[in-house]
């Protein structure tokens, strides 16, 4: 195994804050969940999500970045693609965190409620 230079591992850390940011924002989200399905245009993507062109465009540019997503020209028109299944893995792993975090919080709220 190779041991990683400070700087290397700087850089790797820096790479990893960035691919996490861009995973930060609820549109990027459900875009990655869309792109999962199957590659679409843009003007599918606003069809599909009911966002505003520019805002979907925005967001893939982000998206296209930071290596999340692929590009295919065809013709005038461009498709967009999820770059890697794993991150539908990665998300999913993370909503069922979410989802145990949320109910281990209502546990102890429930617990508070009847010790009162």
């Amino acid at each position: 195994m190779t041991q990683l230079t400070p700087s290397l591992s700087q850089e790797v850390n820096q790479l990893h804050a960035d691919l996490c940011s861009a995973l930060a924002d609820p549109t990027r989200i459900l875009l990655l969940y869309a792109l999962s399905e199957k590659p679409h245009m843009v003007n599918a993507l606003v069809e599909k999500l009911g966002i505003s062109q520019p805002t979907i465009s925005r967001h893939l540019k982000i998206l296209r970045e930071r290596g999340l997503v692929n590009v295919v020209r065809l013709g005038q028109n461009v498709e967009y693609s999820l770059s890697d299944l794993r991150l539908i893995e990665a998300l999913d792993m993370l909503r069922a965190v979410l989802r145990d975090n949320i109910q281990r919080r209502a546990m102890l709220i429930s617990d508070k409620q009847e010790n009162l």
